[in-house]
């Protein structure tokens, strides 16, 4: 019986992981019990098509710790050779009940937020995302010094078809 219970888990899990046929890359770093201002989030990618257009998206994963309506971060792309693309983005997190946007069951959401549409590498080769949070408190210069509530921030790119 243990076998069979063992088989039918892989086997769905295959399936779940199968299904995603537009995922070109896919990672997730947590960052402990608060995002730190000063941490900053990478993912290395290997980009090898340069006729294919893509959407990038951050992942969030939060929970209900998280205090503010809205998320700023700051994303740098560092494309082969050095040349590197700084954009600052804001993203509602929250409902206007204060609930927390997001996809999942329990207290932990997960935000899947656009961060470039239709992209095409038109360079073969390396790539680095940085992520770091930009929050501050209103009327407050200096920067949310530790973000409680964000869990776990991603990368992913999908093709579009």
């Amino acid at each position: 019986m243990r076998l069979k219970s063992s088989f039918l888990f892989i086997l769905i899990l295959f399936c779940l992981v199968s299904c995603d046929k537009k995922r070109v890359f896919d990672d997730y770093k947590s960052v402990g019990d608060a995002w730190a201002r000063d941490s900053i989030v990478e993912f290395d990618f290997k980009q090898e098509d340069t006729t294919q257009h893509y959407n990038l998206f951050v992942n969030l994963r939060a929970n209900q710790a998280y205090q503010f309506s809205n998320l700023y971060i700051i994303v740098a792309m560092q494309r082969p050779g050095g040349f590197v693309k700084i954009d600052t983005l804001q993203y509602q997190m929250t409902h206007p009940d204060g609930s927390l946007m997001g996809d999942g069951f329990s207290d932990i959401k997960e935000s899947k937020l656009f961060y470039k549409e239709n992209v095409r590498f038109d360079t073969i080769g390396d790539y680095k995302i940085r992520i770091q949070q930009a929050v501050r408190q209103t009327g407050k210069i200096e920067g949310v010094e530790a973000l409680e509530g964000i869990t776990e921030v991603g990368f992913r790119i999908e093709t579009i078809e």
